[in-house]
Order: C-alpha cells, then sequence, then structure tokens
C-alpha cells in the first residue's frame, strides 16, 4: 500500500516591498511521501518570491510533465513556469518554449555542481530568471516545519525575512539569471 501524502494547512502574509507586493496566500500544500522537507520548504519559498495573482501548485511529484507551481491563463497556456530544486538544463529550456516566463529557485546540497554543468546551457533564455537561497536557511526553517504553517515573509532589497512565531531567519536571494 501506497503512503500517503502530508497535508500542510499554509498561511503565508507576503510583504515584497521590491516588487510591491502585499498578499495573504492562503493554501494547502500536499508533501509526497518521496518529498523531502527542503523541497516543501523552497517550494513554499517560490510561491512568494515569484508571487503573481492565479500562481498555485500544481500535482507536483506525480505529474512530471508539469512544473512546482504555474500560472495557467484562461486560454490554456502556461504563463509562468516556476521550479525548485536543481531541473536538468534540457527541461528548463523546453519549458521556456512553452511559457511566457520561466523561473527557478535553485537549491540543493549539489548546487555548485548543478551551477557549473547546467547555468552556461541557460544564458541565452530570455524569459527565466534563476534565483537561489542559501541551504543553512531551508534547512533551518525545515527544522520549523508543522502541519499548519503560519509564517510573515518580508522581501527587501534583496534579502528574504521569515518570521516563525517570534523567531525572524534571514537570507539573501541571490539573482543568478534575469529578474525577479
Amino acid at each position: 500500500m501506497a503512503l500517503p501524502s502530508t497535508i500542510y494547512r499554509v498561511t503565508l502574509q507576503v510583504s515584497d516591498v521590491d516588487r510591491g507586493v502585499y498578499e495573504t496566500i492562503q493554501t494547502t500544500a500536499a508533501q509526497h511521501p518521496s518529498e523531502t522537507g527542503e523541497r516543501l520548504v523552497a517550494r513554499l519559498l517560490a510561491l512568494a518570491i515569484f508571487h503573481e495573482p492565479e500562481l498555485a501548485f500544481t500535482k507536483g511529484l506525480c505529474a512530471a510533465a508539469e512544473p512546482d507551481i504555474w500560472v495557467v491563463g484562461p486560454d490554456g497556456r502556461t504563463q509562468l513556469w516556476v521550479e525548485v530544486g536543481l531541473p536538468d538544463a534540457d527541461r528548463i529550456i523546453k519549458a521556456s518554449r512553452h511559457a511566457e516566463r520561466v523561473a527557478l529557485l535553485t537549491c540543493g546540497k549539489a548546487l555548485a555542481n548543478w551551477d557549473q554543468q547546467h547555468l552556461p546551457k541557460l544564458e541565452k533564455i530570455a524569459n527565466l530568471t534563476v534565483a537561489s537561497v542559501e541551504q543553512g536557511f531551508i534547512s533551518a526553517i525545515v527544522s520549523r516545519l508543522e502541519r499548519v504553517i503560519g509564517w510573515s515573509i518580508t522581501i527587501t532589497e534583496g534579502t528574504l525575512y521569515l518570521a516563525i512565531g517570534d523567531t525572524t531567519y534571514e537570507t539573501t536571494i541571490q539573482v543568478r539569471m534575469g529578474e525577479l
């Protein structure tokens, strides 16, 4: 018998001063049994960092042809395709041909190797944004995961502040390619 997904109820208070976005995002996030806490946190951070109206989780790991998060227009075309982690460059190149914009939040222990191997292949994609946050930041947030998530996220001058209760964590959003 297959293990069920773990369901998280999520409320994100997002104040992105850099982009003029001030929203409360309420959603449900399903963590697939094979998904790590780090990947779940990265998906939630991507939801805040790349926030647009109508941005929503997809079926995730269960649907290989879909990104982690996306905006689909009324005509069925993908307006924004958002991936997290360290995907293969070919996947991102293909997405850039089918979506108006593609965003990638890179994270993981092999980030330095991924940068060397895949970033050069992605340099010429005009509709791509690649950003990253520190792995230690993600690990610290994972240690505070609960089934009901209430985070306050402020982004200003390229720095992300995430408050959980009375503790605030800080990381720099490193834009490796494109613009946020």
